[in-house]
């Protein structure tokens, strides 16, 4: 594939991350990521044989990896300072979004991965990334049990990020942040 190719399959993942982040699957359509993407119909399908499902999977993927490599590469001197660093990062990220992009794939996971095989099967695999990454983290902080403390850390900050958006206001995702005190 060329330059001119490779740079509208880009832009064609980028328009589709930017959609389903803010809108979910069922409120992002093809015309929708054309329009922002700026591509010619025809490359859609060029690039992205599997159509809709495999362009939002393969965003799904892309999200989950620049996510994975936020939580591989924050800095903080602790699990508890760690974690809450995390949550401001993501929260700051949604804030200055206003207030459209939190998770890259829960609005996904919540429309589509039911219904959808290939869908569910990027955003488990995300998580899973996500969740293997933050216990291996932990790991290193020494925390003694880092698989469940990765996994509600998650949840947490997942949750923290829904009430969040929904109010416009990062205070739930503070007000959860001190809860890694207790767990830590």
């Amino acid at each position: 594939m060329g330059k001119k190719g490779a740079d509208t399959r880009y832009r064609l993942l980028e328009g589709a991350r930017s959609l389903i982040e803010s809108r979910g699957y069922f409120g992002t359509g093809l015309n929708q990521i054309l329009e922002v993407s700026g591509a010619p119909r025809g490359s859609l399908y060029f690039h992205f044989p599997g159509g809709k499902d495999q362009l939002i999977a393969e965003a799904i993927e892309q999200a989950g990896a620049e996510i994975t490599a936020v939580i591989e590469t924050t800095a903080a001197p602790d699990a508890r300072a760690y974690l809450e660093a995390m949550a401001d990062l993501l929260g700051e990220r949604l804030e200055q979004s206003d207030w459209s992009k939190g998770c890259p794939v829960a609005g996904v996971a919540l429309d589509a991965a039911s219904a959808n095989d290939s869908v569910q099967q990027a955003c488990s695999a995300a998580y899973q990334r996500w969740e293997s990454a933050l216990r291996e983290r932990l790991a290193g902080y020494g925390h003694p049990e880092p698989d469940r403390l990765a996994l509600a850390a998650l949840a947490l900050i997942e949750g923290g990020l829904l009430l969040a958006r929904t109010h416009r206001d990062r205070a739930p995702l503070r007000r959860l942040a001190a809860t890694f005190e207790t767990l830590v």
